[in-house]
This record gives structure tokens, C-alpha cells and sequence, in this order.
């Protein structure tokens, strides 16, 4: 057996007030979602005036991120060079969900969307962060 962490609540408000901090210092309404292990839902919000279809697609990067263990930019390079096999995966091929890895081990996961792919993803990396310092994730 091994010991696993796991997010609890008070991490996914860091998370989720980190992310949102994010968002709004650089003008962003996006709806940001966190899940655990199991792709489970633990956090939704949509900021006033993020589209709503933000909604939907913010926990959907999340999962893609705990179901591979990857950013879900992964994917969507995948696509942009053309390796269209990988839209038959259960997965998101949209950049802005990140894992959020442990001791090697993936216990969540931020998925946004609202905005630019890169933007949704800088926005979820600042969620990550405030649970897992950036030396620490590299």
C-alpha cells in the first residue's frame, strides 16, 4: 500500500481563490473548476460574464488532466499537428487544465475556460500553485 494525499476542502478554496486572484488581475471572467483524483468534481465558479459554455469545459479539462497526468495542452498539440486519432480519447484538447501532482502522484486537477487557451492555462497554473509551490511541481 501507499499513502496518497488528497485535496481537502480548504485546498480547493486556496485553489480556487489563487485562481480566481489570477483572473481578475489580468481582466479575465472564466469559469474555474477543481477536481480530485478520480475526476471528480470539488469546485466550480463562473465569474460574472465568462461564457457558459465556460461552464462545461472548465471541469472537462480538469478530468483530461487527472485521467492522462498532463496538462490538457497535450492534447490539443496533438490535434494542432495532426494526430487527429487523439480526438476518439475521453479527453479535452484544449490548453488550460493542469494536474496537480504529489509525490508523483496526480490527486486533481484545475481545469478553466473563458478566455485564451494560454490565458485559461496561466490562470489554472496560479491555482496549482498555491497548493504546490513551483520548484516543487517541476
Amino acid at each position: 500500500m501507499k499513502d496518497i494525499k488528497a485535496l481537502t476542502l480548504a485546498d480547493v478554496k486556496h485553489i480556487a481563490a489563487a485562481a480566481e486572484r489570477e483572473a481578475l488581475a489580468n481582466g479575465w471572467a472564466v469559469s474555474i473548476a477543481v477536481c480530485d483524483a478520480g475526476g471528480h468534481a470539488l469546485w466550480l465558479q463562473r465569474m460574472d460574464d465568462a461564457p457558459a459554455m465556460s461552464a462545461a469545459v472548465a471541469p472537462d479539462k480538469a478530468r483530461t488532466c487527472v485521467l492522462s497526468g498532463k496538462p490538457s495542452r497535450v492534447y490539443e498539440d496533438m490535434v494542432n499537428n495532426g494526430r487527429f486519432a487523439a480526438l476518439k480519447m475521453p479527453v479535452v484538447p484544449l490548453e488550460g487544465g493542469e494536474p496537480i501532482i504529489v509525490d508523483g502522484t496526480v490527486i486533481g486537477a484545475v481545469g478553466v475556460s473563458g478566455v485564451k487557451s494560454g490565458e485559461d492555462a496561466q490562470v489554472a497554473r496560479a491555482g496549482v500553485a498555491a497548493v504546490i509551490p513551483v520548484k516543487e511541481a517541476a
